[in-house]
């Protein structure tokens, strides 16, 4: 068996490249049913389609295969081949390539420039790569905890639609396991490194409970609809959106089951305001020091938490002066994201070591179900040739030949079946030069050649 990875991200193509090879999860059920169709050699597949990365994740039969894969969308079924028609005799590679034609001509897209974008792993790199990706330390935003969450479902996904057998399915129960370890075990997704959600984060150590906060969110734009979602997930049940369009606010508001006003309106909404994040292009201030004043007032001075993201500022500076207000700027939040990103990448470090680990882990069980199939295989095969050697002997008794002749007939032949090929190999071997063969020989049936020679000499005395 094989494993192979292969796919398109935010680092190897921009999103023009991207876009044109994700897939629609309505249909994903029906793609990785007809990947198993077409691809002959792949036996496992599952796929993972995000915004920044499609990614294929298949294990396929270790035996030389064709490079061309079968296209039945239509009724006549026609041969595909890879882009240069020449036979790969590496099975790995010649998956691969088969694989790849199956994404361009699926997407139909040029291959060339798929083969450009694209990355492949193969093994114990295409595990280490997985467990990477679930753990976010090949995210746009290093250790950003939602791709292990879409890891989960795209496994879900070919589970139900039933292309992840048992060889995916441990291999993405260790992905999951080493994932959740780095979470556990590093700070690689505590500390915020994005505007939105520094600034959300700090709102947390003024209002340690959210649930009875109102948030004023002035501006429509994604870094307010990334505020908005990140105050939703902290469980916050208020939030007012404030415009210059109040068709824009209303549409974000919408999404949030929150209220919308225009801009002129901020004035009789900032006294409910417990936390306000600005974020407009607007060029001079939304919101002066006496309007926060009266608002003040209005709150019998219970704290204020304002972020002002916007450059030019949206909040006038004299607005921090006043008591009760704990005014923070987009300054004020790099220096917080620069110092989490500093620690994301130290924590990175220990992710790393973490997935080698886990990695190492993994290969040792795949190598000792290896072992397990061999030693079954081996025990067929021994039992195999006692049966028809069996066989012979109880037809042998049957006909009244001397039991005593039987057995030493039995014993020979089947003494004789069960070497042949192993003593051929060892002679082969010892021309060859390859004299760790009979050394592995010898330690799996503890003999040694001295204790043989002594044994057929002293069976040549008696």
């Amino acid at each position: 068996m094989g494993i192979i990875a292969l796919g398109i991200n935010h680092k190897t193509a921009p999103v023009a490249v991207r876009e044109k090879v994700s897939f629609d999860p309505a249909i994903m059920p029906d793609v990785l049913k007809h990947v198993l169709e077409t691809l002959l050699p792949v036996t496992e597949v599952s796929i993972l389609s995000t915004c920044n990365r499609t990614e294929i994740y298949c294990c396929y039969t270790d035996e030389q295969v064709s490079p061309v894969f079968a296209d039945t969308s239509s009724d006549n079924t026609t041969t595909i081949q890879t882009r240069d028609q020449t036979v790969i005799k590496d099975a790995a590679a010649e998956t691969a390539q088969a694989l790849l034609a199956w994404l361009s001509h699926h997407h139909s897209m040029d291959e060339q420039i798929l083969q450009d974008s694209s990355y492949i792993h193969h093994n114990i790199d295409a595990v280490q790569h997985m467990m990477r990706v679930a753990s976010g330390l090949d995210s746009l935003v290093l250790g950003e905890p939602q791709i292990l969450g879409q890891f989960k479902s795209a496994f879900a996904v070919s589970q139900q639609a039933g292309t992840a057998g048992s060889n995916l399915g441990r291999l993405f129960r260790q992905t999951f396991s080493v994932a959740k370890e780095v979470r556990t075990n590093t700070a690689i997704g505590q500390n915020p490194v994005s505007v939105a959600f520094a600034a959300v984060s700090m709102a947390k150590h003024i209002f340690t409970d959210f649930s009875d906060s109102t948030a004023l969110l002035i501006g429509a734009g994604e870094t307010i609809d990334l505020v908005a979602k990140h105050l939703k997930d902290a469980g916050i049940k208020q939030i007012i959106v404030a415009n210059r369009t109040l068709a824009r606010a209303q549409r974000l508001a919408e999404q949030f089951h929150a209220e919308a006003v225009l801009l002129e309106d901020i004035a009789q909404v900032l006294p409910r305001a417990d936390i306000v994040i600005s974020s407009t292009a607007s060029p001079l201030p939304i919101l002066g020091k006496g309007t926060v004043e009266r608002a003040l007032k209005k709150r019998r001075h219970a704290p204020m938490f304002m972020v002002d993201i916007a450059v030019p500022r949206d909040i006038e500076e004299e607005v921090g002066d006043l008591n009760d207000v704990f005014l923070y700027t987009v300054d004020d939040l790099k220096g917080i994201i620069e110092e989490n990103m500093k620690s994301r990448q130290d924590a990175a470090l220990q992710a790393e070591q973490l997935i080698v680990s886990g990695v190492e882990r993994f290969m040792r069980e795949l190598r000792s179900l290896d072992v397990v199939s061999s030693v079954t295989a081996l025990r067929g095969h021994v039992e195999s040739i006692r049966d028809e050697c069996l066989i012979k002997a109880q037809k042998q008794l049957a006909k009244g030949d001397d039991p005593a002749k039987v057995l030493q007939t039995f014993a020979h032949v089947y003494t004789n079946k069960m070497l042949h090929n192993p003593t051929k190999k060892m002679r082969q071997a010892g021309a060859e030069g390859r004299l760790e063969v009979v050394d592995w020989v010898q330690e799996l049936f503890q003999i040694s050649a001295d204790t043989n020679n002594s044994s057929h000499e002293n069976k040549e005395k008696n």
